[in-house]
């Protein structure tokens, strides 16, 4: 696979210039295209946001949903195709605000996809307000004064309620975003993948200099990657905030699919199979 296999022609992307979600856009399709995974073989779901326009730039099946709701449609996707690669991608507002409540209950329930989420924190797409991530002082055209409520911490949140995989990383270092992409679509179940991003029109404070020089790099078998205690003291420190796959739970845990009853004892995918046309039938007569 190429990269530009995942291209759409004739597209204008409708992204401020600088704005860090085109180095994702084109790190994502390197990962796919790393992992021989084609656009038939993906599903990209998203709400609404400047981030939720992504899959819109990407060939692949594609869903867009309402706002906040990434989750639990990846979810039923996953469910209905257990085959299929399996993508939610928000911005922090979409996924940490609007879908905080399906983020809970995706972790508890351990699907197996990738939720890419772009971390600006600000609301882009809505010209600026503060968003679940936005640092306490942050003024906005909203938040005149500045901001006053704590920051949420995706990745205490999601370590805390059991999510079996957990990375951070920055948009402007796109190797290492790489290859935490291709970890998290590798795992076996629910894998939140944040994303620091610069919203350059914006935010103004959170910039790419500011990003730079406010985290660092994690070793690569760090004593807090299979240790969710450790990896925990690590989402809870900062700044500086530390980049890379903050916890990875062996494989092993069962995921969301396969606890299914459909799938308890056939594998396959329910549009793979015949239908039971003994028991409809049965159904039918039962009604007449």
């Amino acid at each position: 696979m190429n990269p530009r296999d995942y291209d759409v022609e004739h597209v204008d992307l409708s992204w401020c210039p600088g704005c860090g979600n085109f180095q994702i856009l084109s790190t994502l399709k390197e990962a796919l295209a790393e992992l021989g995974l084609s656009p038939q073989q993906v599903v990209l779901v998203s709400g609404i946001g400047q981030a939720a326009k992504m899959p819109h730039f990407m060939k692949g099946h594609i869903i867009q949903g309402l706002h906040g709701r990434a989750l639990p449609v990846a979810t039923g996707v996953k469910a209905a195709n257990p085959e299929m690669t399996v993508i939610a991608i928000g911005g922090d507002g979409d996924m940490y605000g609007e879908g905080g409540n399906h983020l809970l209950h995706a972790i508890r329930r351990n699907p197996d996809l990738t939720n890419i989420v772009h971390n600006n924190m600000v609301y882009g797409l809505t010209k600026g307000q503060a968003s679940p991530t936005s640092p306490v002082g942050l003024k906005t055209p909203v938040q005149v004064e500045g901001v006053f409520s704590y920051p949420l911490n995706p990745l205490a949140l999601a370590l805390s309620q059991g999510a079996s995989f957990v990375a951070r990383t920055f948009s402007a270092n796109t190797d290492l975003t790489r290859e935490i992409m291709k970890a998290a679509i590798l795992h076996r179940g629910y894998a939140l993948v944040d994303i620091f991003q610069p919203c350059v029109s914006f935010n103004k404070v959170n910039t790419y200099k500011w990003f730079k020089e406010n985290t660092f790099l994690l070793e690569e078998n760090h004593e807090g990657q299979n240790e969710r205690s450790k990896a925990m003291e690590l989402a809870l420190g900062g700044p500086p905030y530390p980049l890379g796959i903050l916890f990875r739970e062996p494989e092993g845990r069962t995921t969301f699919e396969e606890q299914l009853p459909a799938y308890r004892d056939e594998k396959r995918p329910l549009w793979k199979r015949m239908p039971p046309t003994s028991r409809i039938k049965a159904f039918i007569e039962d009604l007449r």
